[in-house]
């Protein structure tokens, strides 16, 4: 097995079926279940994107299938192999179900990735705590990749979308330079900005190269998604943006959800359907960018950092 280099890829995760949604916000909220109309508030969110059938598990696994892949194509004459392990925040398999399973089939060396370009010490630094713990019971030596969003492939990867979309507004009658370009990503707590952690100015870099890639000028910065908590999150929400735009007479806006690599619920609900029905209330034409998904060039930009984490272990 000392060929053989375990990749602990990690997300959020998500429930499979509306039974499990309760379990999955229960473990979200630390073992207090959501109110019945929570319940049922986020319930309607999962049928009326998809009729029940949860997206995000099936873009993960596709995203494991194609890393697994990418990476031992570029690592062939390397001498070793590649094996991806799933590892979730919410739900089965868990991080520390990933670690089990490599340390069963005799993983010793190992390489812990998060499907998110940008750090944050209460995203993906919760994700790498939780895995060093678990790798630790069983010896596995581990390196982790705690950022890559300024790899020059990934900026590649999100620049063609956002001008394959401009392209789409122009072909619809609209004015390039007039289209709102709004970088998005989910928010977290403003106590982050008084612990000096990196999630704001990382978004903000990877929307700078992205805009200078492809010759936007006319953009913005916004969050989407915060949580309902006493404390308040990073602002403003896209949806309070959308109005300020309507004052200002923006008539086209395109939304390039930056923090995000693959479609659910914060895209597929909070974009699709929030954010398009108030554009529609505001006579406002709105896009959205299509996420990564399996886009070669974000498997490439995966595979690029944890060969080199691999390799600088």
């Amino acid at each position: 097995m000392n060929n053989k280099i375990g990749v602990l890829v990690m997300s959020y995760g998500t429930p499979e079926s509306l039974e499990q949604v309760e379990a999955y916000y229960t473990h979200i909220r630390r073992g207090n279940p959501p109110a019945e109309d929570q319940l049922k508030e986020l319930k309607d969110r999962y049928e009326a994107i998809v009729g029940g059938v949860f997206p995000l598990r099936a873009n993960t696994d596709n995203q494991v299938a194609a890393l697994q892949e990418t990476l031992n194509r570029a690592a062939e004459g390397l001498g070793v192999q590649f094996v991806c392990y799933q590892g979730l925040k919410h739900a089965a398999p868990f991080i520390e179900d990933g670690v089990d399973q490599m340390a069963k089939d005799g993983i010793t060396r190992a390489v812990g990735i998060v499907l998110a370009p940008h750090y944050s010490v209460m995203s993906v630094g919760s994700y790498i705590k939780r895995a060093e713990e678990k790798a630790a019971e069983h010896k596995i030596k581990f390196s982790f990749v705690q950022s890559y969003h300024l790899h020059p492939k990934l900026i590649q990867a999100l620049a063609q979308r956002v001008s394959r979309k401009l392209d789409q507004f122009e072909e619809a009658g609209a004015e390039r330079d007039k289209v709102k370009v709004l970088f998005s990503a989910h928010s977290l707590p403003e106590k982050i900005l008084e612990m000096g952690d990196p999630y704001q100015d990382q978004l903000l870099e990877t929307s700078t190269e992205v805009a200078e890639q492809c010759g936007v000028t006319n953009w913005q910065f916004t969050w989407q998604s915060a949580g309902r908590t006493a404390t308040p999150w990073l602002g403003p929400d896209i949806l309070d943006t959308l109005r300020d735009l309507s004052i200002e007479q923006v008539e086209d806006v395109l939304v390039a959800p930056v923090g995000f690599v693959s479609d659910h619920l914060e895209v597929l609900y909070d974009l699709d359907i929030e954010a398009q029905a108030v554009a529609g209330e505001l006579d406002m034409r709105l896009m959205r960018t299509d996420s990564l998904n399996t886009d070669p060039l974000y498997m490439e930009t995966l595979s690029d950092v944890i060969i080199k984490a691999w390799e600088e272990e």
